[in-house]
């Protein structure tokens, strides 16, 4: 699947690395090696993936995520030092969907990549069934998302969170079960991560994230998405 991805990094021997490697897979690449070029270059070219490095100059990777999600849900991969479990929670919370921390493997990180980029995909057909739970309906095929009939805009790892739990309307399932939806088994991401994912997907499907009717926690289990639409109670 070939694919435009935008690579922003400031170090020019990873960032030829990595265009290598994903060229080498057979999809078109665009480095850019600063934040504020990383956004003019979004525009330009509406890429199906960005892998960010966090540490950039000036704008750095964080700002940069911040601002593609204010109006995009492209797949955002992010690529950084830092690995401490706060450091990777801030990413996630701004709307990236995976974190690769250095030094990484090429065939970790194109792993990563192939695996965003499927989910990420949208298909023409449609084919399909619809994932109904309450005012929430989740089209797999077209990789869409509906709450009382408006569409909401999702990124890829909330596309799979929501999808997973409307395919079993009222059903429990733990973090580490969501996660394999999401992420794999990665040591990189925790269970914590299930958390940030849920609370930005209530500040999208809920009408009051503070006090959540759709998206339900099962406190000492996990997540589920309520059957029927407590909203209209």
């Amino acid at each position: 699947m070939c694919a435009h991805v935008l690579v922003a990094e400031d170090d020019a021997n990873q960032a030829d690395l990595v265009r290598r490697y994903l060229e080498r897979e057979g999809h078109f690449v665009r480095v850019v090696h600063d934040g504020r070029a990383a956004v003019e270059e979004y525009h330009r070219d509406r890429p199906d993936l960005v892998v960010l490095d966090v540490m950039m100059p000036g704008m750095d990777g964080l700002a940069v995520c911040r601002a593609l999600r204010a109006e995009s849900d492209v797949a955002v991969l992010m690529l950084t030092a830092r690995s401490t479990e706060d450091d990777l929670l801030n990413g996630l919370d701004l709307g990236a969907d995976d974190y690769v921390t250095k030094p990484y493997s090429p065939r970790e990180l194109m792993a990563r990549v192939r695996t965003l980029l499927r989910r990420s995909r949208r298909s023409a057909d449609g084919g399909e069934r619809v994932l109904r739970a309450g005012a929430v309906a989740v089209d797999p095929g077209r990789h869409t998302v509906r709450v009382d009939g408006a569409p909401v805009a999702c990124t890829p790892a909330e596309f799979q969170l929501l999808a997973a739990l409307a395919a079993r309307p009222g059903q429990v399932l733990d973090r580490s079960q969501l996660l394999e939806h999401i992420h794999g088994i990665s040591r990189f991401i925790t269970e914590r991560t299930i958390d940030v994912h849920v609370k930005n997907l209530r500040r999208k499907i809920e009408p009051d994230p503070r006090r959540p009717v759709r998206l339900l926690t099962v406190y000492g289990v996990g997540y589920k998405l309520a059957g029927t639409d407590g909203a209209h109670r």
